[in-house]
C-alpha cells in the first residue's frame, strides 16, 4: 500500500501518526495531562482567593467611557455596518493584481481579486491578501525628513528644486533609480522630468531580475520585450527552474491559466501534462506530473540536448555541446507530437539559456499560439547591465543626484557595500520609501510615498490592458504620493489626480469608441477597475544568428556543491519582511515560518551527518540552520531571499540571513546560483518553526489520488473510502431537514496548487492573531485553515500532495452541544 508522510521523521518511523495530542500540552502539569491530578484544599483556596480578589479589584474600577461621534452630515456612500467595495490596482514593483477593496466606515479591511480583469481573473496571492496590513504598519514614515530630522514639505521641495536646478545647469547626471514602472501616466511624468532636467536618466532595477529573458528576446526578435506565456493553451508544459505558479513573472495569471487546463469537465475531459526540471522543490515543482531534480549548472546542457533532438527532426543544424545527464529522447518525441500546443519556459537569469529556450519554442511552432509576443507583459523591465553601470558611475563621482522609487538596493543589491560607498559620494539623495528600509536610512532626504490604498494610479501590466487605482482612505500620516512630488520638482501647478485624468483623456480614451464622452468613460473604467483593448497584430521574425555562440557560452556542469537562491512564497524579495501575517505563513513546501534556512538533500544530510536545525556556515558569510528538504537535487543547497533585514520594523528586523549578498553579479545578468559553495557545520542547533507535524488526522487516510486513465474508466477511482463511508454511515442525530437552499463548498484538488492565498485571506477576514516564532514552535499556530502537504514514495524525489483543511462549519456540529 502506498505510504503518505508529512516529514522524514514520520517516514522513518520516528514520529507516529497518532502519538501527538491534537492540541499542545506544553506547560501543562504532567498529572493534569494523565488525568491523575487532584486539586488539594490549599490550591483551591489560592484560586478562590485570587478569583475573589480579582473580582473585587475589577468591581472597584470605573469602566472607561467610549464616546461615539455621530455623522452630522453622513456621506451618501457610507452606512455604518455595511461594507463598501472599490476597484483598485495592486503593484509593488514585483507583483501585479487587479483588486476590489472592501472598506468599512472608510477603512480598508480586505482585498479580493477583480473578476473583470482579463489578466488576473479574480485571483490573488498571499502577498496581495496581506498587503492591506501594510497600510497600518507602525514602521511607516509619518513625516518627510532631512538627515533623519522632520522637515516641512514646502521646505524640502524648495531645497531639492534649488539643488536640481544647480546640478542641471552644470550638466551633471541625475538618476531616477526605480523598480519596474507599469503606470503609463507615471512614465509620462518621468519623461516630463527629463524634459525639465535633460541630464536626468531613468534606470529600472528589479531585485528579482528577468533581465536575461528581455536580453534574449532582443537577440531573438529585435525587441526587448517579455512575452506572455499562455499555459491555458498548452497541452504539454516543460519548465526549467521556472516557479510560474509561485513567483515567476505573473503567477496569478499563470495559475489561473494552468488550473483551467487541469480541471476535468465534460467539455474538457483531458488535462495538460507538466514536466519540471529544477534544483530545489518549488510550489510549481510540487504540482508537476513529472519532476526531475537537476543541478543548476546541468540546465544548459539539457537545453542544448533537447534543442538538438528537435532540430534533428526538423532538419535544422544541431548545436555543439549538450552532454546532458538526463535522457530527453522521449520528451523530445512528446514535444514534437504537440507542436503548437506545447510550451517550454525557463526561469534562470542567463541570456544564453533563454536564447536556446526561444529557439526550442520556435522549432515547436509555439509563437503566436502558446506564446504571445504581440501583447507582451510589462511586469519586468529591469536592466542588470545598466544598473551595474550606474553603480560604477556613483563610485566614480559621476552622479550628482539620485531618487529611489520603490527600491531598496542597500539591502538587495548583490554588491551592497559597493553600492553604499557610491551612494555616499552622491550629493543629493532622495528616498520615497513609505516605510523603513535600509536605503532610506542612508539618503539625505526621505519623502515618504503614500500607501497604494491611499493613492491614485494606473497600470498597464500587459500591452493594451489597463487598470486604475484609487484611494480608499485618506492619508493616515503626513505623506505624499510620489507623483505629486515629481510634479512639484518640475514646477507643475497641478495634482497627480488631474494629471492622471488628462493623460487618460488624451491617451487612453481615444482607444475606444463605445462611450461618447470622457466623463462616462472615466467613471466606467474607475468602477470596473480595468479597461482592455486588443493590439494590432505585428510580425516577429526569429533571428538565430547568435544561437551557436549562445550554445558555446552556456555554463558547463560543475563539480562541488551549488547554491540556488530562490524567492519565498510569503516574504518574496523582502519588501514585506515586516508583515507578520507573511512571516507566520508556513512555506507551502517546507512548512517553515519565521526563518530562512539552508535546504539540503536527504543524501547530503546523511553523508555529512546533518540533522534538522544543525547550524552551518555558508561561504563563511553567515550561519543558517539546516532543513532536510525532500526533492532537493543532490550536490545542491538552497536559501530563500528576502530575510536578514536590518531596518524593516519590529516583525522583520534580524529574522534570518540576507541571501542577496551571495548573488553572482560578475556578468551582465545577476546569477541566482553559485558554484563550489563551502558548507561547514558549526556548533549549535536552532529550532525551526516547522508546522507540518503539528496536526494529526488520527490515522485517517486523508490523501486520495488516482490517474487520469483510471478516472476516465471509473469516476470513483481513488475515492473508494468515501463510498464505503457513505454506505456504512450511522449517527445518533436525527437527519436534519433543509428547507430552501443548502450551501456547501468543495475544492477541486486538481485546480488547487497549494499557494496559501486562502490562508492569508482567512486571516484577514477573521482577524486571526499572530503569535510569533516561539509560540509556533510550541504548536500553538492560530490559522483557522491550513494547507497540509503530504509526500509519498522516496525521500530523494517524492510526489507531493496539497490538502486544504478548512474551518469545519459542520451541519449539526457536535461541538455545538459542548
Amino acid at each position: 500500500m502506498k505510504k503518505y508522510w508529512r516529514s522524514l521523521n514520520e517516514l522513518q518511523g520516528d514520529l507516529k501518526v497518532d502519538s501527538d495530542p491534537e492540541f499542545s500540552i506544553t506547560g501543562i502539569n504532567e498529572d493534569e495531562v494523565k488525568g491523575t491530578g487532584k486539586t488539594n484544599r490549599r490550591d483551591f483556596l489560592k484560586m478562590l482567593g485570587f478569583g475573589v480578589g480579582y473580582a473585587t479589584l475589577a468591581a472597584s474600577c470605573e469602566t472607561p467611557v467610549h464616546k461615539a461621534i455621530p455623522f452630522l452630515i453622513k456621506p451618501d456612500e457610507i452606512t455604518p455596518g455595511i461594507a463598501n467595495h472599490y476597484a483598485s490596482t495592486f503593484f509593488d514593483g514585483n507583483d501585479y493584481c487587479s483588486v476590489v477593496v472592501k472598506t468599512r466606515e472608510g477603512r480598508p479591511i480586505k482585498l479580493e481579486g477583480n473578476k473583470l480583469s482579463g489578466l488576473t481573473q479574480g485571483g490573488t496571492t498571499a502577498r496581495v491578501q496581506a498587503s492591506v496590513l501594510n497600510l497600518y504598519d507602525s514602521a511607516r514614515y509619518e513625516n518627510p525628513t532631512k538627515r533623519a530630522t522632520d522637515i516641512k514639505w514646502e521646505d524640502a521641495d524648495k531645497e531639492i528644486i534649488a539643488e536640481l536646478q544647480s546640478i542641471a545647469e552644470k550638466g551633471e547626471k541625475i538618476v531616477i533609480f526605480s523598480s519596474t514602472v507599469i503606470s503609463p501616466s507615471t512614465k509620462k511624468l518621468f519623461a516630463d522630468f527629463i524634459e525639465k532636467y535633460p541630464s536626468a536618466q531613468v534606470v529600472y532595477y528589479d531585485a528579482v531580475s528577468a533581465s536575461a529573458i528581455l536580453d534574449a528576446n532582443q537577440k531573438s526578435f529585435g525587441k526587448r520585450i517579455l512575452a506572455d506565456y499562455r499555459f491555458d493553451k498548452a497541452e504539454l508544459i516543460v519548465s526549467f527552474n521556472a516557479d510560474f505558479l509561485g513567483n515567476w513573472i505573473s503567477p496569478i495569471e499563470f495559475t489561473k491559466q494552468y488550473s483551467s487546463k487541469r480541471k476535468l469537465e465534460k467539455t474538457n475531459p483531458g488535462m495538460s501534462k507538466h514536466v519540471q526540471f529544477e534544483s530545489t522543490m518549488t510550489l510549481t515543482g510540487s504540482n508537476a506530473d513529472y519532476r526531475i531534480p537537476v543541478k543548476p549548472s546541468d540546465e544548459g546542457a539539457l537545453l542544448i540536448e533537447l534543442y538538438n533532438k528537435l532540430a534533428a527532426k526538423s532538419g535544422k543544424t544541431i548545436l555543439s555541446g549538450g552532454n546532458a545527464i538526463v535522457n530527453v529522447d522521449s520528451l523530445a518525441d512528446e514535444l514534437w507530437a504537440k507542436k503548437g500546443k506545447s510550451l517550454v519556459v525557463c526561469g534562470t537569469n542567463d541570456v544564453n539559456n533563454q536564447y536556446i529556450v526561444n529557439a526550442i519554442n520556435q522549432l515547436l511552432d509555439n509563437y503566436g499560439k502558446t506564446i504571445d509576443v504581440n501583447s507582451p507583459l510589462l511586469l519586468k523591465q529591469g536592466n542588470d547591465e545598466e544598473v551595474k553601470a550606474i553603480v560604477g558611475e556613483m563610485n566614480a563621482g559621476k552622479v550628482s543626484a539620485i531618487f529611489f522609487y520603490n527600491v531598496n538596493p542597500a539591502y538587495d543589491y548583490p554588491e551592497m557595500d559597493e553600492f553604499v560607498t557610491g551612494l555616499n559620494k552622491v550629493g543629493l539623495s532622495v528616498s520615497f520609501a513609505s516605510a523603513k528600509d535600509e536605503t532610506s536610512k542612508l539618503t539625505k532626504y526621505s519623502l515618504p510615498d503614500n500607501n497604494y490604498l491611499e493613492s491614485w494610479n494606473d497600470a498597464e501590466p500587459k500591452a493594451g490592458l489597463y487598470s486604475l487605482g484609487q484611494p480608499t482612505i485618506q492619508e493616515l500620516f503626513n505623506t505624499r504620493q510620489v507623483q505629486d512630488s515629481f510634479l512639484k520638482f518640475i514646477g507643475a501647478e497641478t495634482s497627480y489626480y488631474t494629471y492622471l485624468q488628462k493623460f487618460w483623456e488624451t491617451e487612453i480614451y481615444t482607444k475606444q469608441s463605445g462611450l461618447i464622452d470622457f466623463t462616462s468613460f472615466w467613471n466606467n473604467s474607475l468602477h470596473n477597475g480595468v479597461f482592455e483593448t486588443a493590439n494590432e497584430a505585428a510580425t516577429f521574425e526569429f533571428n538565430s544568428d547568435g544561437l551557436a555562440d549562445a550554445a558555446k557560452n552556456v555554463i558547463s556542469a560543475g563539480s562541488g556543491i551549488e547554491l540556488q537562491i530562490y524567492e519565498n512564497i510569503g516574504i518574496g524579495n523582502g519588501t514585506y519582511a515586516n508583515n507578520p501575517w507573511l512571516q507566520e505563513l508556513p512555506d507551502p513546501v517546507s512548512k517553515v515560518c519565521w526563518d530562512n534556512y539552508l535546504a539540503v538533500s536527504y543524501n547530503y544530510a546523511k553523508e555529512k551527518g546533518l540533522e534538522l536545525g544543525d547550524l552551518v556556515s555558508v561561504n563563511g558569510k553567515f550561519e543558517l540552520p539546516v532543513l532536510i528538504q525532500p526533492g532537493q537535487a543532490d550536490e545542491t543547497v538552497a536559501i530563500a531571499m528576502g530575510y536578514g533585514r536590518t531596518n524593516a520594523g519590529l516583525a522583520g528586523d534580524n529574522v534570518g540571513q540576507n541571501a542577496f549578498a551571495l548573488i553572482n553579479n560578475s556578468g551582465n545578468n545577476k546569477g541566482y546560483f553559485i558554484s563550489d559553495v563551502k558548507i561547514e557545520k558549526v556548533a549549535g542547533n536552532q529550532k525551526l518553526a516547522l508546522t507540518q507535524e503539528y496536526h494529526t488526522m488520527q490515522g485517517r487516510n486523508i490523501v486520495r489520488e488516482t490517474s487520469l486513465d483510471e478516472y476516465v474508466k471509473n469516476p470513483s477511482s481513488g475515492n473508494e473510502a468515501h463510498l464505503h463511508a457513505e454506505e456504512h454511515s450511522t449517527t445518533l442525530y436525527a437527519k436534519p431537514e433543509f428547507k430552501g437552499h443548502h450551501w456547501g463548498m468543495a475544492i477541486d484538488l486538481n485546480a488547487c496548487t497549494g499557494c496559501s492565498a486562502c490562508v492569508i485571506a482567512c486571516q484577514a477576514e477573521n482577524n486571526v492573531p499572530v503569535i510569533g516564532k516561539e509560540e509556533v514552535i510550541n504548536r500553538r499556530i492560530m490559522h483557522w485553515m491550513r494547507i497540509d502537504r503530504y509526500y509519498s514514495d522516496m525521500a530523494g524525489n517524492p510526489e507531493v500532495f496539497n490538502m486544504p483543511v478548512m474551518c469545519q462549519h459542520c451541519d449539526n456540529a457536535p461541538c455545538e452541544n459542548v
